[in-house]
Formats: structure tokens, C-alpha cells, sequence
């Protein structure tokens, strides 16, 4: 009987969500996949199953990461529109130094799956209404303070944010001239 090569599982699937991540799932081949992740097929088959259920941990490792670093971000400043605002240039700041911008994993996910399989449709949506929650938090947060107007609508301003946030990543691929994303920008922060 041949012997399975040991490895270490969480490595391997964050090479597999980073080859997701670059490629999309038609596009990442098993041999991508094996090669990023160090390991051979059989390992891969053992550990993760098929192409499709390792993109499934792979996405779920993502929309993790995804939420905490977004409410880390947004509670990084004491001022909400301050830490909001920071977030969105954050990600267009990101876009425009890197050579190649990857967006975001999961709304490449939506794009590419979410109308051909109901699985990913609900994966996708359901992170982006933890995002709206996440959104929503802050905003509630600032309505507290003062900082906002306390007869505000928070959870139709943290889905409009969402929708922003979408729209945004979605253009920040193709790399438009950035005035044109900052305008994007502090026309969703005006909301506030």
C-alpha cells in the first residue's frame, strides 16, 4: 500500500483558496491546485474530496478571514465615517499599488457561481448579509455617539454600503482611472 505523504492541512487549503482566488474555480486546474498545495491527487481527494468541496472550505476559510478583517477594520477608528471611509480607500489604495487586483474572493464567487449553483448563490449571500450586519454595528455604533443622526435608517444605510462595497471591488479588477473610485467612494461615505 502506498504511504500518503503528511501536510499540513490548513497550509494546503490556503494555497488552495489562493489559487481559487487568482483563477476562479473553472479556471483552477488539479494540477494547480496540487502543485500550489505541495500534495498529489490522492492526498488532495483524502483530505478535501473533490474540486468542488475544496473550493467550498477554501471559500468558507475566505468569508472568515474576509469578516474579521472587516470588523477589525471598521472598529479601528473611533470615528464610524472615519473607519469606513478608511476601509473603502483601503481597498482601492490596495488595487491600485498591487500589480494584479485579485478583489475579493467571495464576490468572484458570486459572479462566477452564485447563477449556476444554488450552493455558492447562499455561501455568497449569506456573507454579505454578515457584512451588512457588520456595517450595521458600526453605524449603530456612531448613532450612539452622535457622530450620526439617530433616526437613521441603519440597516438600509449598511446594505446601500454593501452594495457600494460590491460595485467597488467589482471595478477595482479592471482598474478604472481613480478619481472615478474615490468619486464612488465619497458618494456611498456621503450616505452617512
Amino acid at each position: 500500500m502506498v504511504r500518503l505523504r503528511e501536510f499540513d492541512k490548513e497550509e494546503a487549503l490556503h494555497a488552495a483558496m489562493r489559487v481559487f482566488w487568482e483563477k476562479g474555480f473553472e479556471a483552477a486546474s488539479l494540477n494547480d491546485l496540487t502543485s500550489a498545495m505541495a500534495i498529489q491527487r490522492p492526498s488532495l481527494y483524502l483530505a478535501f474530496g473533490d474540486k468542488e468541496q475544496l473550493f467550498e472550505q477554501a471559500l468558507r476559510k475566505y468569508t472568515l478571514w474576509h469578516a474579521s478583517n472587516v470588523r477589525e477594520k471598521l472598529n479601528s477608528k473611533s470615528s464610524v465615517k472615519d473607519a469606513i471611509h478608511s476601509y473603502f480607500t483601503g481597498l482601492a489604495d490596495e488595487a491600485y499599488q498591487g500589480e494584479d487586483s485579485l478583489g475579493c474572493f467571495c464576490i468572484n464567487t458570486m459572479v462566477e457561481l452564485a447563477s449556476k449553483d444554488e450552493k455558492f448563490a447562499i455561501i455568497t449571500r449569506e456573507h454579505q448579509m454578515y457584512l451588512a450586519v457588520l456595517f450595521q454595528e458600526a453605524i449603530e455604533k456612531g448613532t450612539q455617539t452622535g457622530e450620526l443622526p439617530a433616526d437613521i435608517n441603519t440597516k438600509a444605510l449598511a446594505q446601500s454600503l454593501v452594495v457600494s462595497l460590491i460595485g467597488i471591488t467589482v471595478m477595482l479588477k479592471a482598474r478604472p482611472d481613480r478619481l472615478f473610485i474615490d468619486n464612488a467612494i465619497n458618494a456611498a461615505i456621503s450616505l452617512l
